[in-house]
């Protein structure tokens, strides 16, 4: 008996020898904290314990982390500014005009901003000069700009505006080059979705036309249009409804051609220069089966 087991350990000792060794099996991807708490939020929205509005808050709140100040600031193209060189009249006029109350100054190139201007601040000063206009020196007056980087986690310059009391930012690229603004408003509409006032101007840039297409400024940015229209194109690799064009064909189109991708249909309408200033962008319409005959539908096999 002894010796046949001894032999059966040694046939199975050798049979085991010759097999190939398998990996054990990989363990379950580990979810990220942010992933369980999106799948706890879908869970409740089914069991109706969830608004709509309420997940979009809380979702607002937990992708904050992922963004930075490129994703949401306003592009330099969208900038309302001043320039310091006009007459002191002309520069009230268009403060006044303004439905901002911030705004950057520059001086003999766009690119050279030399402050920001807040219109309290031009009133008190026009209230100092018994309202002198001729008098009134706008870069006196105006506060320092505050340049960011435009890879600033949106989490970070939300501290950074408590921080230092200041709700206004300019985004500027690796180069220095001023790409657009951001706000404490614009982070905070990230998680609780548009805040509209008695000043603010509807959207603009974007019009709907009866076949369902939209014609879009090409410096439409790609989170506003999302908002207004209710889409889902991707903005990780472009700013601009012009540059997810570029980014998505690869060359700087022509007026008339045409591109498919993200579920739309995108034609180059109008360029100049280099730039894309006017797109259609029709959403295409996702192809359903054909319907069951009834008598299919009842047929049993």
């Amino acid at each position: 008996m002894t010796a046949a087991l001894a032999r059966l350990r040694g046939a199975l000792a050798a049979r085991l020898a010759r097999e190939p060794r398998r990996p054990p099996p990989e363990p379950a991807p580990a979810t990220t904290a942010a992933e369980d708490v999106h799948q706890a939020i879908a869970r409740l929205q089914q069991a109706a314990e969830l608004g709509d509005d309420d997940r979009d808050m809380v979702a607002g709140l937990i992708n904050l982390r992922e963004l930075e100040v490129s994703d949401i600031m306003v592009h330099r193209t969208k900038m309302a500014t001043l320039d310091a060189g006009e007459p002191p009249g002309e520069i009230v006029r268009e403060v006044l005009a303004s439905p901002f109350t911030r705004l950057p100054i520059w001086r003999d190139s766009p690119e050279n901003i030399t402050g920001v201007l807040h219109a309290k601040d031009l009133l008190r000063e026009l209230q100092a000069l018994d309202g002198d206009v001729a008098r009134l020196s706008v870069e006196k007056i105006a506060l320092p700009a505050w340049f960011v980087p435009d890879n600033t986690l949106v989490t970070d310059q939300l501290k950074a505006f408590r921080r230092r009391k200041q709700h206004f930012a300019l985004v500027v690229d690796e180069y220095g080059e001023v790409m657009g603004l951001v706000t404490l408003e614009d982070i905070l509409e990230e998680i609780v979705g548009d805040i509209a006032d008695e000043h603010d101007k509807a959207f603009t840039g974007a019009r709907r036309h009866p076949d369902g297409s939209v014609s879009v400024e090409g410096s439409v940015a790609i989170r506003d249009l999302n908002r207004a229209m209710g889409w889902h194109l991707p903005d990780e690799e472009a700013t601009t409804i012009a540059g997810l064009v570029i980014h998505e064909a690869r060359i700087i189109p022509e007026p008339g051609q045409a591109f498919l991708f993200h579920g739309f249909r995108f034609q180059v309408m109008r360029k100049q220069r280099n730039r894309v200033t006017l797109l259609r962008v029709t959403p295409l319409a996702q192809k359903r089966p054909p319907p069951v005959p009834p008598s299919a539908a009842f047929n049993r096999t």
